[in-house]
């Protein structure tokens, strides 16, 4: 059964509830969190069987206003959200706090992104939390860290990028700083929160308690950079943008093709980089001076590069990705969206499974990474309109009657989704 089959075969499970399944089964996380860094951190958890309970308030999470729309439907919020259930609760107000505290008493992990403090003033830090549970895991992540003298600036992930010397070494070198159009440091710190969510629910089977994850967005850009703090400290070598190259690396760059697109090559070994000149029919370029070895070939990237350019400029993308993958080559070319949704990998993959969805009929969602042999992740639903399990959570989790939960409606401590929005 595929991916996208058992998302079909659950559909009519998850509306009852969250179902048992998947290796995070029987764990539940408390998702306290807006925009990209922990909502993903949360969707990876949720991915492979926690049952994520996502609290937003009234206005709900900002990333519902981001991306693109089909309607009145956020398609980021559905693919991002997905697997969770949500519940609306105005944590301004006492009884609201009252509840998600309810609610993080009965859980194992609770993961927020409020700025250092915040959770504190709320009275549900985890010092005051884990008095009543002992074995909770919160997952903190903040621009800067719990600590340190950053620790209470704002922070987005653009900007950490920036800081952690990211953003200075990405674009061009005659140019200012550029920027990827994606929210990369936040889904890499997702993935570090994560990691950190799993690894102190192990720790907390030896040990019977939970702790704190902190996982920094500064910190989670600054660790792609390991490369270069051993060659500063050591050297005084300082980086600086490269373009599309590869730091001492030749041929690895983006090459122009006849049709008006690029090929990335990288020909990283001796071995691979006498099987592309093969292929070019210019084998002598392993004599050549400037281009004999690694190192040579390091330290004269224009001048590789210009030659590896003439040639790509005389075929095709798809023809030079033929000629170069027959050779053992490593290549491509600069994929668009476009060509994703068309590429038999990603469908043999089921990176791009199709998700029913009650406004849209089914929804193509990003598919799960990683893949577990054993115990896979699964997509059992898009991602839950605001307030949609306000109800369930109360009566289900936390026990309240009908009346209690009208009462809190009433006075507009909770919320739920429109009838018929």
């Amino acid at each position: 059964m595929t991916q996208s089959d058992s998302n079909a075969a659950q559909a009519e499970t998850s509306a009852a509830g969250p179902a048992a399944w998947g290796p995070l089964s029987g764990y539940r996380a408390i998702e306290l969190c807006s925009t990209v860094a922990g909502p993903a951190c949360a969707k990876l958890l949720a991915d492979f069987g926690a049952d994520v309970i996502k609290v937003e308030p009234p206005a709900g999470d900002p990333l519902r206003s981001m991306g693109r729309h089909k309607g009145d439907v956020s398609l980021y919020a559905a693919t991002i959200l997905r697997n969770k259930r949500a519940i609306t609760i105005d944590l301004k107000k006492p009884d609201g706090v009252k509840l998600v505290r309810a609610l993080a008493i009965k859980s194992d992990l609770l993961v927020e992104n409020y700025r250092p403090g915040v959770m504190e003033r709320l009275g549900l830090g985890y010092e005051e939390l884990s008095k009543e549970n002992p074995g909770l895991v919160m997952v903190r992540i903040s621009g800067y860290g719990q600590t340190g003298p950053y620790s209470g600036r704002p922070g987005y992930g653009a900007i950490c990028e920036a800081v952690a010397g990211v953003r200075h070494l990405t674009g061009d070198p005659d140019r200012p700083p550029a920027r990827v159009a994606l929210a990369t440091t936040d889904y890499l710190t997702s993935v570090y929160a994560a990691f950190g969510a799993v690894t102190a629910l192990l720790a907390r089977g030896r040990t019977g308690r939970g702790q704190v994850v902190d996982a920094a967005l500064y910190e989670a850009a600054f660790s792609q950079m390991e490369a270069y703090v051993p060659a500063y400290e050591t050297t005084g070598f300082v980086p600086n943008r490269v373009g599309p190259n590869l730091p001492n690396m030749a041929p690895n760059s983006l090459y122009p093709t006849k049709d008006g697109g690029y090929v990335l090559i990288a020909a990283n070994s001796d071995a691979t980089f006498k099987r592309l000149i093969d292929v070019m029919g210019q084998p002598e370029l392993i004599n050549d001076p400037l281009m004999a070895s690694i190192r040579l070939r390091g330290s004269n990237i224009p001048y590789c590069n210009h030659i590896v350019s003439a040639w790509t400029m005389q075929f095709d993308g798809i023809e030079i990705e033929r000629m170069l993958l027959e050779a053992e080559v490593p290549v491509s070319r600069v994929y668009t969206m476009p060509d994703i949704f068309a590429d038999p990998h990603f469908a043999a993959r089921d990176m791009l499974p199709r998700v029913p969805h009650p406004q849209l009929g089914e929804l193509v969602h990003p598919g799960i990474v990683p893949k577990l042999s054993d115990t896979p992740g699964r997509i059992v639903h898009s991602g839950p309109d605001l307030g949609q399990d306000t109800r369930a959570v109360l009566s289900d989790e936390l026990g309240l009657s009908t009346s209690e939960i009208a009462d809190l409606f009433e006075r507009q401590v909770v919320f739920e989704k429109p009838a018929g929005a």
